[in-house]
């Protein structure tokens, strides 16, 4: 599998929950067998398991709601049917990916860091952020 299709922007939002259409398209290529490898390692965790944490969910349960739709309209349906989480929580769970790391997180900024380096972003000061580098990465920025 040379050619990497990429999933959606983290941005990208659904039923107010941002990351939702991202995580749809990984669990529709994965279940395709084309979902590249360099994603396989952080199906359903990472930002996956943030987004299913703040809407409570377990992996396998929506990867069973994915699989038996055939639209992104379907799973939204089911979303607003079955994730009833206050719009405040939505934005906290937003606001918590767009700022990762923290600009206090040691730890965070080392990895990102590092993750810019492998990628040859190193001298890119416009990706100050996890979600940022995706972007970068994936050719959106």
């Amino acid at each position: 599998m040379a050619d990497i299709i990429y999933p959606r922007s983290p941005r990208e939002t659904m039923c107010g929950w941002m990351h939702l259409p991202r995580l749809i398209d990984k669990i529709r290529l994965h279940l395709a067998g084309k979902l590249h490898a360099d994603y396989q390692p952080n199906l359903g965790k990472g930002f996956d398991g943030q987004w299913l944490d703040a809407a409570g969910l377990k992996f396998e349960t929506f990867v069973d709601v994915v699989k038996d739709s055939i639209t992104d309209g379907e799973v939204a349906d089911w979303v607003r049917q079955h994730v009833k989480k206050a719009d405040h929580e939505k934005r906290s769970h937003a606001e918590r990916m767009l700022n990762y790391p923290a600009a206090d997180d040691v730890a965070g900024q080392a990895r990102l860091r590092l993750r810019k380096d492998q990628r040859g972003f190193a001298d890119r000061e416009d990706i100050q952020t996890f979600i940022d580098f995706i972007d970068a990465d994936e050719k959106r920025l």
